[in-house]
């Protein structure tokens, strides 16, 4: 008899124990993850951990570091989310579609990493837009602007999100100032095979046509040729006579060349050249030396204003060293923060642990309205594209590209 009471004891004890934890029993229920992708489980006092794919080496450093140094001084400013420090892995996209695959690879092999900012370049970002959201990450871009990217009939893939601009604006921007800013009528437009340059310099040639212009060449380089003569000699011998404007929205050691040796071509001295926001950093600058008179450059309208862009600034050059590298600084830090703001919506939250949705994460970013960024007022489609789109063109005065135009 003494064996069994003590057996009922111990059951009656377990009983009072579990109606005691009932409320952690309930907690530990509706800390469960429900979301139809997974989640991201944070420990008491572990950092929040996001990734960068930014091209961070090579000749187009300037463009992925502008925007990885916008990233970290959204970080730094952010201070903890939810009570947590905020970790960034940042990794290298190299401007192409196989260091956007390997970075995205290396990303997603890590559970622990919320969202990813990035890519810098268009053609990294098909890639890694495909293997995170196979993977059910939500990848933000503060630099992609090739049309594709949100296209569902084209590269787009769920979790794919950018607050750069559609290169559909840029193109027709670029053309509305050549052809009625300027008065030309006849141009051609040179790409290399990337998603955004192939993109935008399309972009271009549809409005300009629009406008009422010709397009007398629609041609390709090859990235990493030197010599442009051939293709330049090319479309100074167009059916439809040498164009009055040449746009070559390529990448920097591309567009140096290119702005240099089309000044060499019978037939195209006096044609007007316009490159784009891959051509856009001090490194640019330099390369192109004074071939870049008489030049003009299109990208995002860099006239940002208020008490955040200037603390913004002056946090830029303090922790940096410098000025602004190139043109997406603000787009990054304005990606970072939308990615803050929603895991401070959907996460839940247990005894200083966090849980947070990745389909949840997804939903929050697609649900942007009214977002209030550096670059402006945000509101995402339901395709990924958030930006406030302004376009700028801009010159090289002095070594500074200057806005001349709207």
């Amino acid at each position: 008899m003494s064996k069994r009471f003590l057996a009922l004891i111990a059951v009656l004890v377990a009983g009072l124990v579990l109606a005691a934890c009932g409320g952690g029993g309930a907690s530990s229920a509706a800390f469960e993850c429900t979301d139809e992708i997974g989640c991201v489980e944070v420990a008491a006092g572990a950092p929040i951990r996001i990734a960068s794919a930014l091209v961070i080496s090579g000749p187009n450093a300037d463009l992925g570091l502008d925007s990885q140094h916008g990233v970290e001084i959204a970080i730094e400013f952010k201070g903890d989310v939810l009570g947590h420090p905020v970790e960034l892995q940042a990794e290298d996209d190299g401007c192409s579609a196989e260091g956007g695959q390997t970075a995205g690879q290396k990303i997603v092999s890590d559970p622990s990493i919320v969202a990813i900012i990035g890519t810098s370049c268009s053609g990294a970002g098909v890639p890694l837009a495909q293997i995170a959201s196979d993977a059910g990450y939500a990848v933000v871009s503060p630099s992609n602007t090739a049309p594709s990217l949100t296209d569902p009939a084209q590269a787009w893939k769920p979790g794919y999100l950018r607050t750069a601009h559609n290169d559909k604006v840029q193109g027709a921007a670029m053309a509305d100032f050549a052809y009625n800013t300027l008065g030309l009528t006849t141009a051609a437009a040179i790409h290399d095979g990337d998603p955004y340059t192939e993109g935008l310099a399309n972009a271009f040639r549809e409005a300009f046509e629009a406008e009422g212009g010709t397009v007398v060449a629609f041609t390709a380089v090859n990235v990493g040729d030197t010599d442009m003569r051939p293709v330049l000699t090319s479309i100074a011998a167009s059916a439809g006579g040498a164009p009055e404007f040449l746009f070559f929205p390529v990448f920097t050691a591309e567009c140096a060349h290119l702005a240099t040796q089309s000044l060499e071509v019978a037939g195209l001295e006096d044609t007007v050249r316009g490159a784009a926001d891959g051509c856009f950093s001090a490194a640019a600058a330099e390369a192109i030396g004074s071939a870049s008179a008489g030049m003009y450059f299109s990208g995002p309208d860099l006239a940002f204003s208020g008490d955040t862009y200037t603390n913004f600034a002056a946090a830029y050059q303090s922790n940096f060293g410098s000025a602004p590298l190139s043109v997406f600084h603000a787009h990054a830090f304005d990606a970072t923060n939308m990615v803050f703001a929603c895991i401070e919506e959907v996460a839940k939250q247990s005894d200083g642990a966090l849980l947070i949705g990745r389909q949840d994460l997804r939903d929050c970013l697609y649900a942007t309205s009214g977002f209030a960024g550096i670059t402006g007022s945000l509101t995402c489609n339901e395709y990924g594209d958030c930006a406030d789109p302004k376009i700028a063109v801009y010159e090289i005065q002095s070594g500074d590209y200057v806005a001349i135009w709207p």
